[in-house]
C-alpha cells in the first residue's frame, strides 16, 4: 500500500521540503533545497496515482478528463498546500506545493532595505517576479501582512489559489479565489474597483484586461500588488508593454511610468547554512527610471538600477556578492546564479 496524503504531507514537512509530485511509474518524491529526492522506494501505479487525485479534487475529478488539469488548495496533515493535479501520458500526475503556516516577518526575510518600506506606500504599482518556487507569494504575504498590523485600510486579494490565509488586525481583509469565488482576474479585479479597497492583491498578471484594470486602479490612487513570471526588472516592464497591442503601447508606457513604485526579482539560492536563502534584485522606481520607461529605453534600466544604490535598488548581481561576503552562500552558488559572470568572478573568486 502506498503512503496516505497525510503521511506523505507530514514527511515532506518534516523535512523542511517544498513540493511533493507523484508520478505514475516512480516513486513519490519531493523537493528538498531544490533537489527532487525520494520520499519512498515504492513506484506508483496508475490506480495509485488516481487514487491521490480523486481524493484532493473530490466531485472534481472529472474535470481533469475534461479540461486536462485542476488546480485547487487544501489543509493536509495540517499544512497548508496548493495541489494542482494533471493528465499525462502515463496517467494523472499531482504536484502539491507545501505553504508556510505562519507568515514570516517581513524584516526577517532578509531581503534588502528597501523591500521593508514598500508597505509604507499609499498608492501605486509593486510587481514582484521571478520563476515558479522563488519565494514570490512568501514575500507578498509578508509585505500584506506589515499593513494589516500598521495601519487601518481594507485588503482585497484576487488568488489563484489561496495559499496564506490572513488574521484580520486593523485592517479588514477579503481574500477572494479565482474559479470559486470570481470567475477570473480581469473579472474579479473589475468587482474589486466597487468594493472600496485600499491594497489589492493579484496573485498573477496574465492578461491584457487585468493589468489595464491594475494600472487603473493604481492610478485612481490604489496601492496594487501582483506578481509576474520574468527574470528581470527590466523584463517586467517589457512583459507588462508587450500584451498591448502597438497603437496602445505608448500610452501603456505613459500609464506604468506614472504607477510603478518598485519591482521586486527574486531567487532562492542554496545556502552554505542549509536550506535556501532569497537573492533579491530591487528596482526603486526613480524620475530617471520613469524617463526611460516612458520613452522605451527599458535595456538602460540595468544600467540606471546600478547607479540608484542610494534610492535602496540592488542589481542581482551585486546582491549575490553581499550575499556572498556575508557567508550565506558561495563563491560557486554566486557565479552560477549571476546574470553577469565574469562581474560577480571578480569579488567571488579568493
Amino acid at each position: 500500500m502506498p503512503l496516505s496524503l497525510n503521511e506523505l504531507v507530514s514527511y515532506a514537512r518534516e523535512r523542511d521540503a517544498s513540493d511533493i509530485h507523484l508520478v505514475c511509474g516512480i516513486e513519490p518524491r519531493c523537493r528538498i533545497d531544490g533537489a527532487v529526492v525520494n520520499i519512498t522506494d515504492e513506484k506508483l501505479s496508475y490506480d495509485d496515482c488516481a487514487y491521490y487525485a480523486k481524493a484532493l479534487c473530490g466531485e472534481d475529478f472529472e474535470k481533469i478528463e475534461d479540461m486536462g488539469e485542476w488546480d485547487g488548495a487544501a489543509d493536509i496533515s495540517g499544512v497548508r498546500c496548493r495541489i494542482n493535479v494533471f493528465r499525462q501520458r502515463s496517467g494523472i500526475s499531482t504536484a502539491l506545493r507545501l505553504l508556510k503556516g505562519d507568515i514570516p516577518d517581513l524584516a526577517g526575510l532578509g531581503l534588502p532595505p528597501a523591500v521593508t518600506r514598500l508597505p509604507e506606500l499609499l498608492s501605486g504599482i509593486v510587481l514582484v517576479t521571478g520563476v515558479t518556487g522563488s519565494g514570490k507569494s512568501t514575500t507578498l504575504s509578508a509585505m500584506l501582512d506589515t499593513i494589516n498590523h500598521s495601519r487601518q485600510a481594507h485588503i482585497i486579494t484576487l488568488e489563484d489559489p489561496i495559499e496564506y490565509v490572513y488574521e484580520p488586525d486593523r485592517c479588514i481583509i477579503n481574500q477572494r479565489e479565482v474559479g470559486r469565488d470570481t470567475e477570473s482576474y480581469s473579472s474579479g479585479l473589475r468587482a474589486v474597483l466597487r468594493e472600496d479597497p485600499d491594497v489589492i492583491l493579484i496573485g498573477e498578471m496574465r492578461d491584457l484586461d487585468t493589468i489595464r484594470t491594475a494600472l487603473t486602479a493604481a492610478e485612481t490612487g490604489h496601492l496594487v500588488f501582483a506578481t509576474l513570471h520574468t527574470g528581470t526588472a527590466a523584463d517586467a516592464v517589457d512583459r507588462i508593454v508587450d500584451v498591448f497591442p502597438e497603437g496602445e503601447q505608448k500610452q501603456i508606457r505613459m500609464q506604468l511610468s506614472i504607477t510603478l513604485q518598485a519591482v521586486i526579482s527574486q531567487k532562492l539560492i542554496p545556502s552554505l547554512r542549509g536550506g535556501r536563502v532569497a537573492a533579491c534584485e530591487v528596482m526603486v522606481v526613480t524620475p530617471a527610471i520613469r524617463n526611460l520607461i516612458r520613452e522605451g529605453k527599458t535595456p538602460q534600466i540595468s544600467n540606471a538600477i546600478m547607479t540608484s544604490s542610494a534610492e535602496g535598488s540592488i542589481t542581482m548581481d551585486n546582491c549575490l556578492i553581499k550575499l556572498y561576503r556575508e557567508k550565506k552562500i558561495s563563491g560557486q552558488m554566486a557565479r552560477l546564479y549571476a546574470r553577469d559572470e565574469a562581474y560577480v568572478k571578480k569579488s567571488t573568486v579568493v
